[in-house]
């Protein structure tokens, strides 16, 4: 208290110090101590209040406390005078024991009373009640039924509750209304003959159904109450429960089930297209009396029994049990997509589930598939087992007839642009795309699995193509004449190879979501590009075989005195490479700069197996007019064939250039054989080196023998000169002389040469 004091003066002190700090406001010290006077009565008279209000709560809380006892003490009186009286009355309820037994002898007879009427009537009420039955007046039939069924109830309830051993008198009365329980089970047969035909009675005469749905309505709360008076006395009537509720959703669910069941009208021996007949007779079934249900049967129902949603469950439920058999069963390809496109797609489309007429009620979010996923995987892997199958024997198939086509003597059919093709490709590739269009129906991931199958078969379709295009080449090599078409055909197959191609790109473009290219691709593009490569070299095979015997006359004393070997050559080609304008780019274009290369190195070849030695300067002079000559003649013409084939400038340009490239080393060779003077053959053939670094020591050694008159020591000085400045060949862009070898017999004549090694 003493610190609070110390510390309330030095506040004040602290508080006066303030108010006083000038010399003026001593004048106002009257002023402040007034209303400090003021703020002190104030804070007391606050301070007062407060302590009162406290001391009244505590004043009523005792007097409330005082009063609460006064209660109890009333209580624990009140208690003691009943818990006498109770103790005096036991002896008096003893007493009383003759006047219950009366009250229910009298409750007996009272009940008896009450019934006695219906009690001499039983056979005729029953008669009645059987007649309406067949009349069709199910509820008033019910009324009389319930009844009677009140009446044996009543009569055998009391029975029970005053002998419930006496089991004579309980027979007794039960015998006595013996044809009771048949009049109830002869109702619920036409109750659940009502139900089963619920979707035709809806809209014939919707007043049966609901008077089916109010009887059973009664029927269950009948069974309520019989079933809490057997929990308080342990008596049921015979008969009860009866359940007509969960027996109504039996019948529904059978009827449904049925509907569904009968769905299917014809088999795969009768009809091929079964199935998809099946599903859509089901997904109408469905679909109309789920409409009816929302539309009108809804209606007949109590809104507690969720009409729809119980019979949306119930066709669902026989739906995907239906499904299920049938994807049990030994299904083809086409029948298992047909099955799935309608589970996964159809089922849940505005065709049947999401259909305008079902919504808001029917939400296809909240409807769980009609098929496990485990089994429509397990479809879908035996389909893609099964289309690989069929796909391997129908490339096979579709090969063979187009072997067969090759044998014709008739050309190939034209496309638009005048190429030569077979139907090969069209079918191919109509079979992927119709399998992809079907897989397309079912989801993304499946269609990529079948064009990933797809692409694999045509890995191993195009090394059977190959396999057979390399056959027809070589029986056609047997016998020349046949086929007839032989060039003509394999220009197809050549073809076919760019269409492949093409389709391929087409249906990765429209079917595949993945731009990324695979080993697959790259091993069906690979082998693509071999099969028309290895096409296009038969040709020239076929092309160099006709030539076989000008290009021997090349080079040769023959050749000198004037034949005619290279216009053969120049006509030949013509001719042939009319046909080969039939081939598409761009393996054309390749087949036109191989040709010309293949016959500027069968020339070379001949140079070089020494046909002829020049034995004069006249000949030497005469030879190499004449290839010249000839250079200009294979430029004139390969120019022409380019030309032909490709359209831009540049690559004209380009062709161009390496057509003079390649005929411009027979002019070379030619200059080299037309110089005059033997000093300055060094200087000749070194020309030739720089400009085809590709040339070898052999190929040197041969043209100096054809020329014929350079000496041993002028031949060692040139090539072991040449050696020691030869230029690289490594960068060479268009070697010709590399796949030129010397014949033996030419090296033969020249090993009394001292010749050091090979031009590097």
């Amino acid at each position: 208290m003493e610190e609070t004091n110390r510390e309330a003066v030095a506040t004040a002190v602290q508080r006066v110090a303030g108010m006083l700090q000038r010399s003026d406001q001593l004048d106002k010290v009257e002023q402040y101590r007034r209303r400090e006077a003021r703020k002190k009565a104030s804070v007391e008279a606050r301070l007062k209040a407060a302590i009162q209000s406290q001391l009244d709560g505590v004043q009523t809380g005792l007097r409330q406390l005082h009063k609460a006892l006064c209660d109890v003490k009333d209580i624990q009186n009140s208690l003691a005078d009943v818990s006498k009286d109770w103790r005096q009355s036991i002896n008096t309820i003893e007493s009383l024991k003759d006047v219950k037994d009366a009250v229910v002898q009298h409750s007996q007879l009272a009940s008896a009373v009450e019934n006695l009427k219906n009690i001499f009537s039983v056979p005729e009420i029953v008669r009645e009640t059987h007649d309406l039955i067949e009349q069709g007046e199910l509820l008033q039939a019910h009324r009389k039924l319930m009844d009677l069924e009140c009446s044996r109830d009543d009569l055998m309830y009391e029975q029970y509750r005053m002998d419930s051993k006496n089991v004579h008198d309980m027979n007794l009365i039960r015998s006595y209304f013996g044809q009771v329980q048949g009049l109830s089970e002869e109702l619920s047969k036409q109750l659940w003959m009502v139900l089963q035909r619920a979707m035709v009675t809806v809209r014939r005469d919707p007043t049966m159904l609901v008077s089916v749905v109010r009887i059973i309505e009664r029927e269950e709360k009948i069974d309520r109450k019989m079933l809490d008076r057997k929990k308080q006395t342990g008596f049921i009537p015979p008969g009860r429960p009866k359940c007509w509720k969960n027996r109504m959703n039996e019948v529904l669910e059978s009827t449904v089930s049925a509907r569904i069941e009968s769905t299917q009208s014809e088999t795969r021996e009768s009809d091929k297209m079964w199935l998809v007949r099946l599903l859509e007779i089901t997904r109408k079934y469905v679909l109309d009396d789920l409409t009816v249900v929302k539309n009108l049967m809804v209606q007949c129902f109590p809104p507690h029994y969720n009409t729809f949603q119980v019979f949306l469950d119930l066709y669902l439920k026989s739906v995907s049990a239906r499904v299920q058999e049938l994807a049990a069963e030994d299904l083809e390809a086409n029948e298992i997509v047909s099955l799935l496109t309608w589970v996964l797609n159809t089922y849940k489309s505005v065709e049947m589930m999401a259909h305008p007429d079902l919504q808001p009620e029917c939400d296809v979010k909240q409807l769980e598939p009609l098929l496990p996923e485990h089994v429509v995987d397990d479809l879908l892997g035996k389909y893609l087992k099964t289309f690989t199958s069929n796909i391997t024997g129908w490339l096979r198939k579709a090969l063979e007839t187009d072997k067969k086509d090759w044998q014709k003597e008739t050309e190939p059919e034209a496309d638009q642009d005048g190429y030569y093709q077979t139907t090969l490709p069209a079918i191919v590739f109509q079979m992927f795309e119709q399998n992809l269009q079907v897989a397309a129906q079912i989801n993304e991931t499946f269609k990529e699995q079948v064009l990933r199958v797809c692409l694999k078969q045509m890995n191993s379709f195009l090394v059977r193509y190959r396999e057979e295009a390399i056959s027809y080449k070589e029986e056609h090599l047997k016998d020349r004449q046949h086929p007839q078409c032989y060039v003509q055909y394999m220009i197809a197959i050549i073809n076919n190879c760019q269409t492949f191609k093409e389709s391929i790109n087409s249906l990765k473009r429209k079917y595949s979501q993945s731009a990324e290219a695979t080993q697959n691709d790259a091993t069906i593009d690979k082998l693509l590009n071999e099969v028309a490569r290895e096409g296009c070299q038969f040709l020239l095979d076929e092309v160099f075989l006709d030539l076989e015997h000008h290009l021997n006359d090349l080079l040769t004393r023959k050749w000198l005195t004037g034949s005619h070997a290279v216009d053969t050559i120049c006509v030949t080609v013509e001719d042939y490479f009319n046909d080969f304008a039939k081939i598409k780019k761009p393996n054309n274009q390749e087949m036109t700069s191989e040709a010309h290369r293949r016959v500027v190195v069968e020339y070379l070849k001949a140079i070089m197996q020494k046909r002829i030695s020049f034995k004069n300067a006249d000949e030497r002079k005469d030879g190499a007019d004449r290839m010249i000559k000839e250079a200009d003649q294979f430029k004139f013409l390969f120019r022409k064939l380019s030309a032909v084939r490709f359209i831009a400038l540049r690559s004209f340009l380009k062709s161009g250039e390496d057509t003079d490239r390649l005929c411009d080393s027979i002019a070379a060779i030619a200059e080299v054989f037309k110089l005059t003077d033997p000093a300055l053959l060094y200087l000749e053939v070194s020309t030739l080196v720089s400009k085809y670094p590709d040339i070898r020591e052999e190929h040197i050694v041969a043209l100096l023998a054809v020329r014929g008159d350079a000496s041993r020591e002028m031949r060692q000085m040139i090539i072991e000169t040449l050696n020691q400045n030869k230029p690289s060949s490594s960068t060479v862009s268009q070697p010709i002389f590399r796949d030129i070898t010397v014949p033996s017999n030419t090296m033969t004549a020249m090993t009394s040469m001292a010749v050091p090694k090979l031009l590097k």
